[in-house]
């Protein structure tokens, strides 16, 4: 039995084999998420993970556009 873990997509934390929800867009691209509050900040909000602290992808001083 191997033990896959794949980060979330939106705040890089661990998802384990078996947890976790795992989102197909129409173009074929598989997204992982850990939670319900980060697959709707990334597929609903369409928030930028790089500006919450609580995101692993969070950048320090902003981000430059």
């Amino acid at each position: 039995m191997s033990l896959i873990i794949k980060p979330c997509n939106f705040c890089n934390r661990p998802v384990a084999k078996g947890s976790g929800t795992m989102f197909a867009k129409n173009d074929g691209t598989v997204m992982w998420f850990c939670s319900s509050k980060c697959r709707k900040n990334m597929t609903v909000l369409k928030r930028d993970p790089r500006k919450f602290k609580w995101t692993g992808k969070y950048v320090k001083g902003g981000i430059r556009k």
